[in-house]
Order: structure tokens, then sequence, then C-alpha cells
């Protein structure tokens, strides 16, 4: 792991959403939770951990092999999943600590701003309104225009050529497993900020920077 940040080596920061912009993995326990039971899965804490990171679509097909639900038409289940996280967006959007300080930094510092996340756009849209921080953001790109989500690096690669900056000028910010494997697959130096509510993971230790929060780092950030 990297001792020492510092937003001199980069062009670029490429935010995740769920977990580091919006505090929404809750909310994502309850949308899942309720529509999933109506097609039979009663989910576990545990059994969450498991796709944390993946596309929505990747976790239902995950489930639905897994523990042979059944169930015949998975968009159907997605769009539920999807209705009921906008909603719960809209009444109570929470960003995480230091997030709106960290976007006026890198704004007033001149680094270009991106969003790469695992989540479709009508959920990525509906943050970005709720939280009113579209103004921040030079490039948003979800995983679900590409062939594979978040293990899989294309999402961080498609979003640094639309900023047209080189994968090693960027730092991602991420908060899961998968999402730091993808940001190191793309080539691309990783802080992670592990979300609070999953067991700790030792394996985030392949970021190249950790972090309580986001306002510890951008402490770091101004102070080197």
């Amino acid at each position: 792991m990297n001792t020492r940040l510092s937003i001199a080596n980069y062009e670029a920061v490429i935010f995740d959403m769920d977990g580091v912009l919006i505090d929404s993995e809750p909310q994502w326990k309850i949308a899942m939770e309720h529509v999933f039971k109506s097609v039979g899965l009663d989910m576990e804490r545990k059994d969450f951990q498991k796709t944390v990171g993946l596309r929505i679509d990747e976790v239902i097909a995950f489930w639905n092999q897994n523990k042979n639900l059944g169930v015949q038409d998975e968009k159907a289940v997605e769009d539920a999943i999807i209705d009921q996280m906008i909603e719960l967006v809209h009444k109570n959007p929470m960003p995480l600590r230091g997030v709106h300080d960290t976007l006026d930094y890198l704004k007033k510092v001149n680094i270009k701003i991106g969003l790469a996340t695992s989540s479709p756009y009508r959920l990525l849209n509906a943050v970005l309104s709720a939280m009113n921080i579209e103004k921040y953001f030079d490039f948003v790109h979800s995983a679900e225009k590409e062939p594979y989500g978040k293990p899989h690096p294309a999402v961080y690669i498609s979003a640094a050529k639309a900023l047209s900056i080189q994968p090693s000028k960027c730092l991602v910010i991420e908060d899961s497993f998968n999402g730091v494997i993808s940001g190191k697959a793309a080539k691309m130096d990783v802080v992670c900020i592990p979300e609070k509510t999953h067991e700790p993971n030792l394996k985030l230790n392949l970021a190249d920077y950790i972090f309580d929060d986001m306002s510890k780092m951008l402490d770091v950030l101004k102070n080197v």
C-alpha cells in the first residue's frame, strides 16, 4: 500500500456511487429484501456480502441460480428493486461524510471528476438529482452499458477514455472489494473507504490507500 496520497499525481478522480457518494447500502438491503422475499428468498446479512459491487442484474442471476428460485423474468425483479431504490433515495438522500467538500475541492483545483457505477442509469440519475451534485461531474457512466460489470475493469476504462485521461493518471474511490479489483485492473490507483455495514475484509488492503471516511482523505489531499 502506498503511504502518501497527493492530488498532484492525478488528472481525474473517478467515484463509485453506492457506499461512496451516498449511504445507499441500507436502502439496497431494504429494497432487495422486500423484492427477493416476494420470489421466495429470505436474505441474510451474509447473502448481501457475497454480491456487493455487482450489477443488480448479476445479483439477481446469481441468486436465481444459486437458490434455484425459478424466476422466469429476471428483468421484472430488477425493475422492482430499482423502482423501490429510487423511491427510497428521493425520500432520504444520504450523502456520506465529506462528499460535498471533496467535490468542491476537486473542482477548485481543476481535477476532472467522473462517476463509474454498477447501478443502472435511472438510479444513477436519481441519486445525482436527489443529492443535487450533477454539476460536479464531467462524465458519468454505468456498467449497464458494458458487457461485464465490476470486478471487470470496463466501466473504469470507459470513464477514463471519455475523460481523455490516461488510466495511470486516474484515482478511483471505492468501498467494496469488487470495486477495488475493478479499479486496479483498469491500471488506476484506488482509495478504499470501506462501507461501514459490511463485515471487515482484509482483501481491501489491495487498495493503494484506505481511509475511514472521505473527510479524512480530503484532509490528506489538502495537506500534502
